[in-house]
């Protein structure tokens, strides 16, 4: 892997994780437990992951 491509895939990550904390701490402030913000923090970072890849494997 060149350093573009693991600076790109770090970046990913970091959106992920971002995007997973943010999820998490909306869902409990809403009234959920902490179980239910954990499940759906991961849910969003999967998907985000999941749509990063998918263009990174459309593209190449």
């Amino acid at each position: 892997m060149s350093t573009t491509q693991i600076l790109a895939l770090l970046l990913a990550l970091s959106v992920a994780l971002n995007i997973a904390v943010s999820t998490g701490l909306l869902v409990h402030h809403t009234g959920a437990g902490t179980a239910q913000a954990i499940l759906s923090g991961a849910a969003a970072a999967a998907a985000a992951l999941g749509i990063y890849l998918a263009a990174v494997a459309a593209y190449s």
